[in-house]
């Protein structure tokens, strides 16, 4: 058997049960895919994912891909190919692609429910499989002409990069140095190196199609300077897809790297040997705004990315644990004779567990609460309408999404390997790759502290706290209406001084960029503490969204199954839980925030 544990009962709950996707699903846009059919869909991803996807896992951390610098080619291990192949000819990539290319609309929520289960099974996978969604980019932002090139990446099955980093430049975009000069025949020449290139080189597609920022000649200097441009790895004839020569970009390196070793990341040098052409995106110099279309979708997959691994991660330390017998009862410790117990009958064990549970299951619920939102925005573009209150609370929960989740899921991966002991250190059990190639996911697409500013700076101040306001409101109302009752009582009030330390925290950080228009200074207490809100807010979130299902497991209970009554128990115990050992550190978090200095920043470096 794989590796791979899904849990796809708690997807199903938190898309029908929880977050009432019927009311979507088999309507509108999506009237083709009612729940009954997401189900179906759900299943058989299950199956591709736990088999031909997951066989390959593990080997291809072994065996990664060889990268040829004297060819600049990369060859990918036997098993990957297969497992890639696979998926291609489940035809699945055609959920939620343009459908002007072949695709099924889907709704987000079904689309990153199955993006779990195949980045839990093999993420590589599904990583150099990215034609369908950069194609509906080309569809939706390109022009007439483009709209073949998009027909060509999905029917041709091209691979397809982002491409922004560069090695002196780092998360500081508009730094990139890359430059693109226009030709006569209306193309554009580029001249540059990029760093961190994710499936920059491999062979599992005949041609590659690089979404790369450059600076065109004469532009002005930081992001609102830079273009968005594409460059194939082959030239191509654009009316049939016919390969051409090769075009002037080559892998230059590929990096060793700690984890995710199957996903080759490349340095990319443009003008090599002959000239890198590529083409405009639209016709238009408007590249940040575009690539941030990619962007998003980046974030969204990584913190989706996250949480699979963190579950599939417990839930082997749970498997694990149950089967392990070691030592006794902690009542009768001073009896010789007492019988060994499987190790979660012991408290330490089963905190840690029950914390695992609280995160993988709190995370997922965020996943798939952000995506109901992106949802209700796709369904509103049917109507030919706009819901700014989906979207606003969308981009709002982005920066928690992949910030706050990539931290806490590599954090409590760290507790799956402990839950097996000595033995999770060891390649004979998934859990030390998985830690390997999570650790990534806080670093990639914007680190946890990018994701912090991002989250304080664009999300909360430049919006005038209206989509927080509106956050704070629903939660507030959940708790005015006594959502589950007694039992709940104490967990809704413990979400409420969270709630109010949250909204404080934020106050502090408002004074003092306030303060800062009389002393600049004072940006530096605020830089203090922009992820600590980050990760204040994923916290209150969590809580909120366990309560929220909590309440729902609670009205299930007197009617549910012997199947079902233990799922619906380890929901309401699961949010008690986490409202009384994760939440009260919050208050300590704002009053750190209010008492904040700049002893700090006035440390001469020597001292460090």
């Amino acid at each position: 058997m794989g590796h791979y544990k899904s849990n796809l009962r708690d997807l199903e709950f938190n898309l029908f049960e929880v977050l009432d996707s019927r009311q979507l699903y088999g309507t509108g846009k999506f009237a083709e895919l009612d729940a009954e059919t997401a189900r179906g869909v759900l299943g058989e991803v299950r199956r591709l994912a736990a088999g031909p996807l997951a066989d390959s896992w593990a080997e291809s951390d072994r065996r990664p891909p060889v990268f040829d610098p004297a060819t600049r080619t990369v060859t990918v291990p036997e098993g990957l190919r297969r497992s890639y192949q696979a998926f291609l000819d489940s035809e699945w990539w055609r959920l939620g692609m343009a459908e002007e290319l072949g695709g099924t609309p889907c709704p987000p929520s079904l689309f990153w429910a199955v993006g779990e289960l195949l980045l839990g099974a093999h993420p590589a996978v599904w990583m150099y499989c990215g034609f369908p969604s950069f194609a509906s980019v080309v569809q939706r932002l390109g022009t007439a002409e483009q709209h073949r090139l998009a027909r060509h990446m999905v029917e041709r099955r091209w691979g397809a990069t982002m491409v922004l980093t560069e090695p002196d430049a780092g998360s500081d975009v508009g730094a990139a140095r890359t430059t693109a000069r226009r030709r006569e025949d209306g193309s554009w020449e580029l001249s540059g190196v990029k760093r961190f290139i994710t499936g920059g080189e491999h062979d599992l597609a005949e041609n590659i199609v690089h979404f790369v920022l450059a600076r065109p000649e004469g532009a002005g200097p930081g992001t609102k300077g830079l273009s968005l441009f594409l460059v194939p790895k082959y030239d191509f004839d654009w009316e049939s897809g016919e390969l051409g020569e090769r075009n002037g970009v080559f892998a230059t390196n590929v990096e060793h790297k700690m984890g995710l070793k199957a996903s080759t990341t490349c340095e990319l040098t443009f003008g090599v040997d002959r000239p890198a052409r590529g083409w405009l995106l639209g016709d238009r110099h408007d590249g940040i705004r575009q690539m941030f279309t990619i962007i998003e979708f980046a974030r969204m997959f990584v913190g989706t990315k996250a949480m699979a691994t963190l579950s599939t991660g417990y839930l082997n330390a749970l498997e694990y644990a149950r089967d392990r017998v070691q030592g006794p009862d902690l009542t009768a410790m001073t009896d010789k004779s007492s019988p060994r117990v499987p190790i979660t009958r012991h408290p330490d064990v089963r905190q840690s567990l029950m914390t695992q549970k609280a995160y993988a299951e709190g995370l997922r619920a965020l996943v798939l609460y952000t995506a109901g939102l992106q949802d209700r925005v796709v369904e509103a573009g049917h109507r030919g309408a706009s819901d700014p209150a989906a979207q606003g609370l969308a981009d709002l929960l982005l920066p928690v999404v992949k910030g706050f989740g990539s931290e806490r899921c590599f954090q409590q991966l760290t507790h799956s390997l402990q839950t097996i002991g000595g033995s999770g250190y060891l390649q004979d059990y998934p859990i030390e790759q998985y830690i390997r190639d999570a650790k990534i996911d806080s670093l990639y697409e914007g680190t946890t502290a990018i994701q912090g500013l991002d989250y304080f700076f664009r999300k909360v101040v430049r919006d005038n706290g209206v989509a927080f306001g509106r956050l704070t409101g629903e939660i507030r109302q959940f708790l005015a209406d006594a959502h589950g009752g007694e039992r709940l009582a104490a967990g809704r009030d413990r979400l409420a001084t969270a709630l109010d330390a949250l909204e404080g925290m934020l106050g502090a950080l408002l004074a003092q960029l306030s303060g800062a228009g009389e002393d600049g200074r004072e940006l530096y207490r605020v830089g203090q503490h922009t992820t600590a809100l980050l990760l204040a807010t994923g916290e209150v979130m969590v809580g909120y969204l366990l309560l929220r299902q909590a309440a729902v497991a609670l009205e299930r209970l007197p009617a549910a199954s012997d199947r079902d009554r233990p799922f619906y128990q380890g929901k309401v115990a699961v949010a008690g839980f986490f409202t009384r050992t994760v939440l009260p550190v919050l208050p300590v978090w704002r009053r750190l925030a209010e008492g904040s200095d700049l002893s700090l920043m006035e440390l001469p470096e020597a001292a460090f």
